[in-house]
């Protein structure tokens, strides 16, 4: 078992789970307007979610790629090529943050929970993400295939949870933080980048 591919996969999670998008905006906006329960129950949504395209992974891909590492290299160099996109429209993509409490609508814990998971469950984007990401993160050569995506799923659920959670714990501390300083958006703009070319990178020159 390779605990440095572990600990890679673990901080690329950290870091883009910090960056601003759609999932992490939206449990911010939930929290300072309904309160910061309501914006965990969206995050217990959005994981129970990623717990759905993991399965789909660990049943559909391993079946593929077991024993086929021509099938296992497409999908890599798929990965690879699929994060230099991400990385490139993140580029072209604005600076500014915008967070707004105008259109927040008072919702029960369970309605903002399903909220969660539908918006994580029916977006493509998420599937196309975890299979371009989780397979180059690969740490065994004992453990089955699909026994190793759930434990980068598990993993990925649990960073992206505990991240997650703290934007909803701190809301108010957060959205001071993400506008107060114009240059905010700007630096985690080109994290993101950093750590989409990164792992871009590592997939293609750990084959």
């Amino acid at each position: 078992m390779n605990y440095e591919v572990l600990l890679a996969f673990s901080m690329a999670t950290f870091l883009l789970s910090l960056s601003p998008g759609p999932d992490n905006i939206f449990v911010l906006i939930q929290s300072m307007g309904n309160g910061k329960k309501y914006g965990l129950a969206v995050v217990a949504g959005l994981m129970t979610g990623c717990l759905v395209h993991t399965t789909l992974l660990a049943i559909g891909v391993s079946v593929l790629i077991k024993n086929n590492p021509v099938i296992f290299n497409m999908i890599r160099f798929f990965g690879s090529a699929y994060l230099i996109y991400l990385a490139l429209m993140v580029y072209k993509s604005d600076d500014r943050i915008q967070i707004t409490k105008t259109s927040v609508n008072s919702k029960s814990y369970l309605a903002l929970y399903k909220q969660g998971f539908i918006m994580n469950v029916l977006n493509p984007k998420v599937t196309i993400f975890f299979l371009a990401f989780f397979p180059g993160f690969l740490f065994s050569e004992t453990l089955s295939t699909a026994f190793q995506f759930y434990i980068l799923g598990f993993l990925f659920i649990f960073i992206s949870s505990m991240v997650f959670g703290g934007i909803a714990l701190l809301s108010g501390q957060v959205s001071t933080f993400l506008t107060a300083n114009e240059r905010t958006g700007y630096l985690l703009k080109w994290l993101q980048i950093v750590v989409f070319v990164g792992i871009a990178i590592y997939l293609l020159f750990s084959w």
